[in-house]
C-alpha cells in the first residue's frame, strides 16, 4: 500500500503466459487486474469498517481495457485504488503498467459476501 491509498504490487511474466513473443495475454491481464482490484476492496473494507480480519469480497462485475501490448521481458507493475464504496460493494479502477507505461486499465465492483455463499471465508 502506498501512502496515497493505492494498493501496488509487482509480478514478473514468464513465456508461458504470452499471446505471442514478447506479449502478454489479455486473459492472464484480466486475470492480474480482476485479483487485485478484489484484495484492493477487501483492503477498503478492512480500513473502513476498522475490521480486524479481511472479509471475503467477490467480483459482481468488472471491465478491462487493452491500451497497449504488455511485453514480458520485465516486470509489470498493478496499482489499484477504490473509488466508491456503499454498504458492502466497494467500486475499484486499477491499472497495469509495464516500463513505466499504462498497458491496461480496469474498473470493477467487488461485494463483500455473507455466510452461505459459496466463497464465504474461502480465504
Amino acid at each position: 500500500m502506498q501512502g496515497n491509498g493505492d494498493v501496488v504490487a509487482d509480478w514478473t511474466p514468464s513465456t508461458p503466459y504470452e499471446a505471442f513473443p514478447n506479449v502478454l495475454n489479455g486473459g492472464i491481464i484480466g486475470t492480474l487486474l480482476d485479483c487485485h482490484c478484489n484484495w484492493t476492496a477487501c483492503h477498503h473494507l478492512m480500513v473502513r469498517d476498522r475490521l480486524d480480519t479481511p472479509p471475503c469480497t467477490v467480483t459482481a462485475e468488472y471491465a478491462i481495457a487493452l491500451k497497449r501490448p504488455t511485453p514480458t521481458d520485465g516486470p509489470v507493475h498493478l496499482r489499484a485504488r477504490a473509488v466508491a464504496s456503499e454498504g458492502n460493494r466497494v467500486t475499484v479502477e486499477g491499472e497495469l503498467l509495464a516500463g513505466g507505461l499504462v498497458c491496461a486499465t480496469c474498473r470493477g465492483t467487488f461485494v463483500a459476501v455473507e455466510p452461505g455463499h459459496p466463497a464465504y471465508q474461502r480465504w
